[in-house]
């Protein structure tokens, strides 16, 4: 078990901190977040771009490098060998949270597998700030992020997700909102769904109601900015439903050879499981079984 505190020595070593930055609104800038990236030896960032704007707001003057998904592995080794010679690293994303659908998860796991030290921040978060405010029940909930960009590959998460009760969360982007919303209601159904845009910004929006209407809204507006998508969980009662009646596409011979061959039953057990599954007697299974055999 390996163990860490957090702040035992914390100015005689190396510390990579995680700093949540504002998703929208610059207000949502934590104190402590201003404080860690100025008194930090070295902030890494996503954009460092848009980074440096922040800086430049809040006064920060600390050297912002690089840390992206396309060079995360060159960049993350420097990183990590700055914090074990005794610097700090702010690790930030463009918003929000750093490692959550963003650039960092390598670098927090090299980092404790090194044994450095690893310190998050609280702060701001488009997941949770969406999901308070949805008006759906809020736990538990299930954060998936983006789904994936080809169509097949979607189709087969939400085949997944469809079987989930609890709440889901979802990141989107405007110009595969109608796409996806579309593949929702094929591998979904129409549930409640709640569409979260621009949140903490000028226009913020909370769109409340079933896929259905939030696929008639993405037709009839132009749809700006970056989503998020809390969606009703399935019911219980429905996947136990489903579940229950797997076998209703196939016939009486296949649904006992199931069992013969997935489940390793004997013909006697793989026709009494039949019959119970079917609500009828052992002897009409039987009977049409061997018939059939």
């Amino acid at each position: 078990m390996q163990q860490q505190k957090s702040f035992e020595r914390e100015h005689e070593k190396g510390i990579l901190y995680l700093v949540p930055t504002p998703i929208g609104n610059l207000e949502d800038m934590t104190f402590r977040a201003i404080r860690m990236m100025k008194e930090a030896d070295l902030i890494a960032a996503e954009d460092t771009r848009n980074t440096k704007k922040l800086c430049n707001y809040f006064e920060i003057e600390t050297p912002v490098t690089s840390y992206h998904e396309h060079n995360k592995e060159s960049s993350g080794h420097k990183l990590i060998e700055k914090i074990r010679e005794g610097a700090k690293v702010a690790l930030v994303s463009d918003a929000g949270m750093p490692t959550i659908s963003d650039p960092g998860t390598e670098l927090v796991a090299e980092a404790i597998a090194e044994g450095l030290t690893v310190v998050p921040l609280p702060g701001a978060n488009a997941a949770l700030t969406a999901l308070i405010a949805s008006g759906i029940l809020p736990q538990p909930f299930y954060y998936y992020g983006f789904l994936q960009r080809g169509k097949k590959d979607k189709k087969k998460e939400l085949e997944l997700l469809a079987k989930q009760t609890a709440t889901i969360v979802l990141y989107e982007s405007p110009h595969r909102l109608k796409e996806t919303l579309s593949l929702m209601l094929d591998g979904l159904g129409d549930r409640k769904i709640v569409l979260c845009r621009e949140l903490t910004k000028k226009y913020e929006e909370f769109l409340r109601g079933t896929i259905l209407e939030a696929m008639a809204w993405a037709e009839a507006e132009e749809v700006r900015g970056e989503f998020v998508l809390i969606v009703e969980g399935a019911s219980p009662n429905t996947i136990a439903e489903e579940e229950n009646q797997w076998w209703e596409k196939l016939s009486m011979e296949e649904h006992v050879e199931h069992y013969i061959s997935k489940e390793q039953m004997n013909s006697k057990d793989a026709i009494k499981q039949t019959a119970k599954d079917r609500g009828m007697q052992k002897r009409e299974v039987y009977q049409a079984y061997h018939v059939k055999g």
